[in-house]
């Protein structure tokens, strides 16, 4: 009896056991514990124009109203425009929570403007096989800035990055020598001057490295608790991400040759429709690209009288004159189109112009565009010209749309304004020329016989 008992026993102690192990499985795993802090980082990749301004703004506004421990912002920039560097900048030392910059990944540099916005950081770090420096003014083309205004234009760029890095306890010194005498620096050179804090070989490294560090921003002395944080990236939305492309000079310059060439082929061929909406949008988006450029006001002045030229060509025919002059219009408008007269300090860095060969290919392009849509207005002139009141009266065509009594008629092949003179004339039914006025014919009905 007792040996039976003892059996059931450890046959139901092994079916509560299974029983257990079967419910055990079927529970959700335990939550991983969730980091207690977390870290915003934004990418400052390309040209520094108001576009990537609007965008670094935004996001120190995400990260001070999420309660982000710190701001990371990667960078790897050629320089920019003065007024957005400084729209950054601005930001960056009125921000409450701690900013660090970035120079990051390997191969990247922070040149010119982002000399600038490295010193403004509460913490500078770069990523090995990085470079920075070069932060000398130029003008739009890369190009000296010479005489007084480039003695003007320099001192007040050196005296502007000299109180940021003294403000943030960076080489002062060596930051004024980038600006004035354009030196450069790897990494560990410039953790050696004191002109950036460490080296980190990426953002987890970095957030570890920069734990527990003493800083100052614009609400006190504040201490970094990154380590084990999680990282939030804040990326461009699409909105930014597209006037940002439109920034390219060669696509705005693109935008804008394709927008003149389109209205030029809307007007050889009026109602075409299709031209002149494409023209529209081109010319739309590269004026849009404009304000976010160092643009010369004065070449699209001389890229647009070049097209008011060629129209008044095949208005009023000068026998190549007025071609000519609006060939010169378009060449000296390119040309300049990027060199604006007020010097950015620092500049756009010299890759951000057109190419002088894009330029030149342009410019022939469009002599060639424009000469055969010039021909073409004359030629169709003077074939209406030689056809005298005299050729067309008594001639027959058909009307392409109702004549109430005004509309279109084709004649001949050839598009005509046309007057009824004897009622309305509905569409397709044949007509009769009784005359001219100008350019307009004095058509009537024909009558067909049933």
């Amino acid at each position: 009896m007792k040996g039976k008992k003892m059996t059931r026993y450890v046959r139901r102690l092994a079916t509560l056991l299974i029983l257990t192990a079967a419910l055990l499985s079927m529970l959700p795993p335990p939550a991983e514990a969730q980091p207690i802090c977390h870290v915003d980082v934004a990418t400052l990749n390309g040209v520094v124009d108001p576009v990537m301004a609007q965008y670094i703004t935004r996001t120190i506004n995400t990260a001070i109203n999420d309660g982000a421990a710190a701001l990371v912002i990667t960078m790897d920039t050629p320089g920019g425009l003065d007024s957005s560097m400084r729209t950054i900048i601005s930001k960056m030392l009125a921000s409450p929570i701690p900013i660090i910059v970035y120079v990051a990944p390997s191969g990247a540099r922070a040149a010119s403007a982002g000399t600038f916005i490295t010193m403004a950081s509460n913490v500078a770090a770069m990523a090995p096989s990085t470079n920075i420096g070069s932060a000398h003014p130029v003008g739009g083309q890369g190009e000296d800035i010479t005489g007084t205004l480039g003695i003007k234009v320099t001192n007040d760029a050196a005296a502007y990055i000299r109180t940021i890095a003294e403000k943030r306890g960076y080489n002062a010194d060596w930051a004024e020598q980038a600006v004035r005498q354009s030196v450069n620096i790897t990494e560990k050179e410039a953790v050696d001057l004191h002109v950036v804090d460490l080296i980190a070989t990426d953002t987890r490294d970095l957030l570890n490295k920069v734990d527990g560090r003493r800083v100052t921003t614009a609400t006190g002395p504040t201490t970094l608790k990154t380590a084990g944080c999680a990282i939030d990236l804040l990326n461009m939305n699409m909105q930014e991400e597209f006037l940002h492309t439109l920034t390219n000079p060669t696509l705005a310059y693109l935008l804008l040759t394709i927008g003149i060439w389109a209205l030029i082929a809307e007007f050889n061929n009026p109602g075409a429709i299709l031209p002149g909406v494409t023209g529209a949008v081109c010319l739309i988006l590269a004026f849009i690209a404009f304000e976010t450029l160092p643009i010369n006001w004065g070449g699209v002045a001389l890229i647009l009288l070049s097209v008011v030229l060629f129209i008044a060509e095949v208005k009023a025919p000068t026998h190549g004159i007025l071609t000519a002059g609006g060939i010169i219009c378009f060449v000296l408008g390119s040309l300049i189109l990027f060199s604006p007269f007020t010097p950015q300090a620092p500049s756009m860095p010299a890759s951000v112009s057109v190419p002088w060969p894009w330029i030149g290919f342009m410019s022939l392009l469009s002599i060639g565009v424009f000469t055969i849509a010039v021909g073409a207005g004359i030629r169709a002139q003077m074939r209406k010209v030689i056809m005298g009141a005299e050729t067309v009266t008594g001639a027959t065509g058909v009307a392409k749309s109702d004549l109430d009594p005004q509309g279109v008629v084709l004649l001949q092949a050839e598009d005509w304004s046309a007057i009824s003179v004897d009622g309305p004339i509905k569409k397709g039914q044949p007509i009769q020329v009784v005359g001219r006025e100008g350019l307009v014919l004095r058509v009537k009905a024909v009558k067909t016989e049933q």
